[in-house]
């Protein structure tokens, strides 16, 4: 069965074991366990799926081939959509996915194999909607989201989400989205757009950091993507669940506690037959993944790291 990747208040509180105070000063689990090279380790991998985690399987795959230099690892990133077909047809070894797979895309697979693909929580993103970095706008109630971005609102001005700056108040927002073949799409329609369709003038963006840029450009413009992706000249807005409740900034202890709402793992599929081990190739580059080493990369990259006790978990799912 498909492990559940919403993040609920119990979900993440349960998980951490820390107090609030020790995830702000030290969120890196100091019980992850340090990545050792092994022997025997040869040949290529090939990474093709989401473009949310183009950056931090790339950096992963720095890693691994700085461990085993006769290692390649390619990463191909462009889009969760292509995920399901490239590890049900033998393309490549590892699919990103910012979204659990479809029931139709698990079900080709499994014809196809015999068993299901096997889903690897490998760290926590938020989803975050940006503003230029100079707009005076602060938060927005995912009521307030679903109006701006889809159909159920009309188009609105940025007085109309609560800005007074006289600056802003009478200009329109200018929308900045992803594509369809785009995880994040998928799960910001659902999540934040409670499944209604984009407006039509929500200029697409090949990639996460297509939208930050756009956003970054105009002064009026607003779009979603990755925490990952955010730069100085862009602000992640604080939200809240409903007009009137407390909004929540896209931090670490907020993603932990449940409290912000776009709140997400970023996925890995693998093809794991149930009847056979892993072979050591994908078994050390899925145990540097969970490693300390691996969980400082997605730190790095601007997400948030997995608790030693959920990397454990994903690594027991796969028999390591």
């Amino acid at each position: 069965m498909l492990k559940k990747v919403m993040l609920g208040v119990a979900t993440l509180g349960l998980m951490t074991g820390v107090s609030s105070a020790q995830e702000k000063t030290s969120p890196l689990d100091e019980a992850l366990p340090s990545y050792e090279a092994t022997q025997g380790v040869t040949g290529s991998i090939k990474s093709m799926g989401s473009d949310t985690m183009n950056n931090i399987m790339t950096l992963w795959g720095e890693l691994f081939m700085k461990a085993y230099p006769g290692v390649s690892v390619e990463v191909i990133g462009k889009g969760s959509s292509t995920a399901p077909p490239a590890l049900t047809e033998g393309q490549a070894q590892f699919g990103p996915m910012s979204r659990e797979m479809k029931a139709a895309e698990v079900d080709r697979f499994e014809e196809v194999h015999g068993y299901k693909p096997t889903l690897l929580r490998t760290g926590i993103d938020c989803l975050a909607v940006f503003v230029h970095k100079d707009c005076p706008l602060e938060s927005l109630s995912l009521e307030q989201v679903a109006d701006i971005f889809s159909v159920k609102g009309s188009e609105m001005t940025w007085g109309d989400v609560g800005v007074t700056d006289s600056n802003w108040r009478h200009q329109p927002i200018t929308l900045y989205g992803r594509n369809s073949a785009s995880g994040t799409y998928g799960y910001f329609k659902q999540v934040a757009l409670g499944g209604n369709d984009y407006k039509d003038t929500v200029k697409e963006q090949p990639g996460s950091s297509a939208v930050i840029q756009a956003v970054a450009t105009d002064p009026y413009g607003m779009g979603y993507s990755g925490i990952g992706y955010a730069t100085q000249d862009v602000k992640a807005i604080a939200l809240s669940e409903s007009t009137g409740d407390e909004a929540f900034a896209p931090v670490l202890e907020n993603a932990y506690t449940g409290d912000y709402p776009l709140a997400r793992f970023l996925l890995v599929y693998i093809n794991n037959n149930p009847g056979r081990e892993l072979e050591p190739l994908r078994a050390e580059f899925i145990k540097l993944i969970f490693s300390r080493q691996g969980q400082e990369a997605v730190l790095k990259d601007g997400y948030f790291p997995l608790p030693a006790s959920m990397a454990a978990e994903e690594l027991e799912s796969v028999g390591l």
